[in-house]
């Protein structure tokens, strides 16, 4: 039903969408346009649309985008070192981890991950991303080690790095409170902190989840932590698993509870659930990934309950593939995340999008829709903007929007992905 509206869903102004809406929606998405904060109830009630509600929807909160972030979609040129795959906690989503002897299991150098940092670094890159498993006899202080070694031959890259699990282990194994094992690693060179491991943020799922993993209010502990010694974060929600709409909202609302508080939150990235090669599918707990239509809720209620708080909406590229990347570009997104160069996470939980997306290519997508691509840094400053195309740029293999090009050229196909 959306490929065969791609046209006039993209056609539609946002004031006809919100005539064409059922009352109680419209009602809710005019008070958002306001300006006005949503409450449960009615964020509820928009995590359930379907069409003419659902367009609707995409539409105001496309329209939110605009106001909040113009017509730019902003992009970062980064690397992911996933230092190990040697992991304790056993999430049952999880596709990545290994036990220590297993054949493929891995724990890179620190020599290594410096290496592929410098690497990195000749690439274009201006940060990276640091994360890993848990291995069962890791040294607690490794994670400031590492830092202090990147930093020393890097001293102006920014390392984005450790979740608030792998924060929370480094506590349990040096036993130093919290705020002064996170003042350490900012003084080792930490710059900012994934979001990750929030998954949802309702113990009761969680437990379905990972049993083992921390809970919901030591999650909120780090990230506050962090907030409020000068650390950013990003933050996450996983979906389409065992979760349900109301999950979806109550997670969005603490988000915007804790932003309120910190102000320390850079993005929102929601991360659909990549199915195939997790115990928790194959086991049958859970249902088979994010679809479409909820990949479309799931950005748009983010860009509309989180208004007025975190400004950027992200895509996971390596998830959702390009052709749902661009259709949440027009349905309240506004940053296409980074290039990565290496993402093995996504990938061994059987993501099909491979591990890199180059510049040039970002820069493709991104005018395919009509906007305007711009490189940011890891905090949102804007580094470059890209008015005009250059010879870097060409669509990636698998491009085609959900939403054609205004031009209503067919798609194009490339190589080189």
């Amino acid at each position: 039903m959306l490929k065969a509206m791609n046209a006039e869903w993209r056609a539609t102004p946002w004031e006809r969408a919100l005539q064409a809406a059922s009352p109680n929606v419209a009602g809710t998405l005019e008070k958002a346009l306001a300006g006005d904060d949503l409450d449960f109830e009615e964020g509820l009630t928009l995590a359930s649309v379907e069409g003419n509600d659902l367009l609707a929807l995409v539409k105001v909160a496309d329209e939110l985008r605009r106001r909040v972030a113009g017509e730019r979609i902003t992009y970062v040129v980064n690397r992911n070192l996933n230092f190990t795959n040697v992991c304790i906690v056993g999430c049952a989503f999880c596709g990545f981890s290994r036990g220590p002897d297993s054949p493929d299991a891995y724990f890179h150098s620190t020599d290594t991950l410096v290496a592929k940092s410098l690497e990195a670094v000749e690439r274009g890159a201006t940060e990276v991303c640091i994360q890993g498993g848990l291995p069962k006899e890791l040294d607690g202080y490794y994670y400031v080690e590492l830092l202090r070694a990147i930093k020393a031959r890097l001293p102006e890259l920014h390392v984005h790095a450790y979740s608030p699990m792998e924060i929370t282990y480094g506590v349990e194994k040096t036993r130093l409170p919290l705020r002064e094992y996170l003042l350490m690693l900012k003084e080792a060179g930490l710059n900012s902190i994934p979001g990750t491991a929030a998954e949802i943020l309702d113990d009761n799922v969680r437990r379905s989840l990972s049993p083992n993993k921390l809970k919901v209010r030591q999650w909120i502990e780090v990230v506050r932590t962090a907030h409020s010694l000068g650390i950013p974060s990003t933050s996450t929600m996983m979906y389409g698993h065992t979760e349900l709409p109301e999950h979806w909202v109550r997670h969005l609302l603490l988000l915007r509870e804790i932003q309120e508080e910190t102000g320390g939150f850079t993005e929102f990235v929601p991360l659909g659930f990549i199915h195939s090669q997790t115990k928790l599918f194959q086991s049958g707990g859970a249902r088979a990934g994010r679809s479409a239509h909820e990949d479309l809720i799931v950005h748009a209620l983010a860009r509309v309950l989180l208004h007025g708080y975190i400004p950027n909406i992200q895509v996971s590229w390596v998830k959702l593939g390009f052709e749902q990347s661009l259709a949440c570009l027009e349905a309240g997104a506004n940053d296409f995340g980074g290039t990565l160069m290496e993402e093995s996470i996504s990938k061994a939980a059987g993501a099909n999008f491979g591990e890199y997306v180059s510049p040039g290519e970002f820069r493709a997508m991104i005018r395919s829709i009509g906007r305007i691509p711009a490189e940011r840094a890891t905090t949102y400053k804007i580094r470059k903007v890209f008015e005009h195309a250059d010879a870097e740029e060409r669509l990636p293999l698998q491009r085609v929007p959900i939403f054609p090009s205004a031009n209503d050229h067919a798609p194009v196909t490339a190589t080189g992905y």
